[in-house]
């Protein structure tokens, strides 16, 4: 069976994505996974960077909002949508929930100039990385 993952970070390109992702996946007959991400925090401790405490709070806040906003997406449609939220590097994770699926689906929210050369951008590792197709869906309608 056909899967679908959808990375969601309750961006309005996120949301764009997500809705694309569940109609396409209701043509596909497939289920949706939509992935948010919460970046574990780095403190600096005896000079080093470590990963900081996962903030349970705010993972189980960013699961709430993925799952209200995927249940306004998946209205009038016929698509199962599973929610994951966990700790870690938002492409890193898109990319491992991704092994395996058919279709990758991310916005295409990015930095500006300097900020996207120091740190890149999620869409832009996903589609250089993800072993299956990536989509990335543009926020506003081109004309």
């Amino acid at each position: 069976m056909a899967e679908i993952v959808v990375g969601f970070d309750g961006s309005a390109d996120a949301r764009v994505a997500l809705e694309w992702a569940v109609a396409e996946a209701e043509r596909w007959k497939a289920p949706v996974t939509a992935v948010t991400v919460v970046p574990r925090m780095v403190t600096v401790g005896a000079g080093a960077p470590m990963l900081g405490p996962v903030d349970r709070e705010a993972l189980q806040a960013m699961g709430d909002v993925t799952r209200a906003a995927a249940d306004k997406a998946a209205a009038g449609h016929e698509v199962s949508i599973r929610i994951r939220a966990i700790t870690g590097v938002p492409a890193e994770e898109l990319l491992n929930a991704s092994a395996g699926a058919d279709l990758l689906v991310v916005g295409s929210r990015g930095h500006g100039g300097f900020a996207r050369l120091l740190l890149g951008s999620v869409s832009g590792q996903c589609v250089h990385h993800a072993d299956c197709p990536v989509v990335v869906v543009p926020s506003r309608p081109r004309g």
